[in-house]
């Protein structure tokens, strides 16, 4: 079983959720050591993954209507990314039950 980098992790989250937001809406980080709380970076970066998933969705439906506007690259690229970002949460999320699996069958 492969240890869990938790800072890059977090890390890698954070320049997800910073690509999917404005600059100006960035993750303000929590009062407690200048770091960010990880269920909220984590709640971010589920809610990023949904934007992307709708984002892709209207998109993929905008070029199979043929709208004018549509353009297929622009259209593939957002799909993959929302695909892309799904399976790093599913990752993650594996990860996280794998983690506490082994810590609940730790001998007290």
């Amino acid at each position: 079983m492969s240890t869990i980098d938790v800072n890059n992790l977090l890390s890698q989250m954070r320049q997800m959720t910073a690509q999917v937001r404005p600059p100006e809406a960035a993750v303000k980080p929590a009062a407690v050591g200048g770091q960010a709380d990880f269920s909220d970076v984590l709640k971010q970066s589920i809610s990023a993954v949904g934007r992307n998933q709708m984002e892709a969705g209207r998109m993929a439906a905008s070029f199979e209507r043929g709208d004018p506007g549509a353009d297929l690259g622009r259209t593939m690229i957002a799909v993959q990314k929302a695909d892309l970002s799904l399976r790093t949460v599913v990752e993650v999320r594996n990860k996280l039950v794998d983690a506490y699996k082994e810590i609940m069958n730790m001998p007290v």
